[in-house]
């Protein structure tokens, strides 16, 4: 298919996902970047009891808190 009708297509609000690769779809700014945080026990525990609390691993607790200072930081 030609560019110019995929755009057509895409214009007028039709699903294109048929025509396109999504194994190879990337987010823009959502790259992933390992990092070590050392923190204390007692901390460690406090998370692992709020993400128990809210039933999420202790990762997504700190990225969300971290996002939403990040968020609270540009504002």
């Amino acid at each position: 298919m030609k560019a110019k009708n995929l755009d057509k297509k895409f214009d007028n609000r039709e699903n294109i996902t048929e025509f396109l690769d999504l194994s190879k779809a990337k987010r823009p700014g959502q790259e992933q970047k390992r990092v070590n945080v050392d923190f204390p026990v007692w901390m460690i525990h406090r998370l692992d009891k709020e993400a128990k609390r809210l039933g999420v691993p202790r990762q997504s607790i700190i990225k969300i808190w971290i996002a939403e200072r990040l968020q609270r930081a540009s504002a």
